[in-house]
């Protein structure tokens, strides 16, 4: 049996052909999808990066790992799903990045490991390592001939010759590289070499691609691939001053976000563009989307060619999602969908006897990940999870007592610069954020700040704040009563499953 698990960084759930989304050309994932499981309702439970995959490799709520920011380090006496990986019989080998922060008490503070966040987690051995310099790729792009203007992001301005269309936005013009040399192309060709060179021996493999995270700029073979007059108008695009008014934080966010961080050059803040423009943006993603899809169908074909196909455990989802333009905002951020609901789709082995083109709809967690897998290949799941294995799934049965909501945490604080905690007045144990959300309403709890509700059924979009309303102040109790409850059901439970008796040591699981 051979695993390939693969993330696709910054990758929200209505942009996949198989979910019902047809304006996203996404043929590979979709055909995948009919060979195996869509959950149709899934969630990351924390952002930006970091968190997200200490989520996703401990299956721990992020109220519990703690690594909640980028750069805040991981407790190393945490087990991951590497770790558990080796002892079934697996080398699990990195291809991308893992965006884990070593734990200080073990690392000498000189060390350079401690002067980004960008760190390997243990138990992976690193086939390929791509941060944010880009190195090995840009090395790639220069001994083919093409001018590097530095490392980092510099690649992805525009080539300086290209003239941009009359009425056309930024990130309408192409990269400088062509497609099958793009990051996504170079990344994919390095995993699919290591696969070819085990000559059948068993593989665990774990693809993390950056695209479609920005900055947004597609390759010339995909740039115009989608009209913006074709893409979805971005939600609650009215009133700025509305969003802004509905939360200290989204004053915050829609005052604070650029344009330069999403694309080479940009310049103001997001909420400065116009929906013409925010349509544009997301034909890009759109573009960046259909390319890595293509790159994926490149490693399925290969398996099949092999004969290896059947026998692989294949999930494909991302780390968390991307507001493109709704509610004025871009990137990860505070309690929207788009932030958080995110895609997977499950290929399980031939020989499990799996159900294939099946859709579920209930809620599943980015914390049912890692127990999923080790369930799947043989493994244990470490008492650490907070997530459940989604076999029973797989194979067209329902759970018993399976969860009617899911929940995420966001962390604003900023130790470096200070930036938000200065802003509301607040430390940094005050700026976070978590969410409850089920099929009805989802209710939003900060620290020090005001609490938020939103009823999905007759407000999906979340565009009307009803925490204030005096008919809502019964589900408001509701509500962070339920958050309570699960917040207690689910706190580190390592050790409480145990129990030293006169017989020995005994376990509740």
């Amino acid at each position: 049996m051979n695993v390939l698990f693969i993330t696709i960084d910054q990758w929200r759930a209505d942009f996949l052909g198989a979910a019902g989304h047809d304006y996203i050309k996404t043929p590979h994932l979709d055909a995948l999808a009919g060979d195996g499981v869509l959950f149709q309702n899934h969630f990351t439970c924390s952002a930006p990066c970091g968190p997200s995959r200490a989520t996703l490799h401990t299956g721990m709520y992020p109220n519990n790992h703690r690594a909640i920011r980028n750069g805040t380090p991981l407790d190393s006496s945490l087990t991951n799903l590497a770790l558990e990986a080796r002892k079934v019989g697996f080398d699990p080998v990195l291809f991308g990045y893992t965006d884990i922060t070593p734990d200080p008490r073990e690392t000498d503070i000189n060390d350079p490991a401690l002067k980004n966040y960008e760190g390997v987690l243990k138990g992976y051995t690193p086939e390929v390592i791509l941060k944010e310099n880009s190195r090995p790729w840009l090395s790639y792009l220069k001994a083919k001939g093409y001018d590097v203007p530095g490392d980092g992001y510099a690649i992805y301005y525009p080539d300086p010759a290209y003239k941009l269309p009359e009425g056309k936005f930024r990130t309408f013009a192409p990269a400088r590289f062509k497609a099958e040399d793009s990051e996504t192309a170079w990344l994919t060709s390095k995993a699919m070499d290591y696969m070819d060179m085990r000559f059948g021996e068993d593989f665990f493999c774990h693809l993390s691609y950056l695209r479609p995270h920005p900055p947004f700029i597609a390759p010339p073979e995909y740039h115009d691939m989608y009209d913006p007059a074709d893409m979805k108008a971005p939600l609650h695009y009215g009133d700025v001053e509305a969003i802004s008014d509905t939360h200290p934080l989204l004053d915050f966010s829609v005052n604070f976000i650029t344009q330069s961080t999403f694309y080479m050059g940009g310049e103001g803040l997001v909420k400065d563009l116009s929906e013409e423009e925010v349509r544009q943006v997301r034909a890009t993603y759109a573009a960046l989307v259909s390319e890595v899809d293509a790159n994926i169908g490149r490693l399925i074909q290969q398996l099949k060619d092999s004969g290896q196909y059947d026998e692989t455990l294949i999930i494909v989802t991302a780390d968390h999602g991307e507001q493109l333009g709704d509610h004025h905002l871009m990137g990860k951020v505070g309690f929207y969908d788009q932030s958080y609901h995110i895609p997977l789709v499950i290929k399980a082995p031939a020989s499990l006897g799996a159900v294939k083109g099946a859709k579920v709809d209930a809620f599943t967690e980015s914390v049912d990940i890692m127990p999923t897998i080790l369930d799947v290949i043989g493994g244990n799941r470490p008492n650490q999870c907070n997530g459940a294995s989604l076999k029973p799934w797989l194979l067209g049965q329902k759970p018993d007592q399976w969860r009617d909501a899911v929940h995420w945490l966001f962390d604003y604080r900023d130790i470096d610069g200070k930036i938000a905690e200065e802003a509301f007045g607040l430390n940094h144990n005050q700026c976070s954020m978590m969410v409850y959300r089920d099929a009805q309403f989802k209710y939003v709890h900060f620290v020090a700040q005001p609490p938020l509700l939103f009823d999905l059924v007759n407000d999906p979009d979340e565009t009307r704040n009803l925490a204030e309303e005096p008919d809502y102040q019964a589900v408001v109790l509701d509500y962070a009563q339920k958050m309570l409850s699960w917040r207690m059901e689910s706190e580190y439970h390592a050790l409480d499953s145990y129990m030293v008796t006169s017989k020995g040591m005994i376990s509740g699981y």
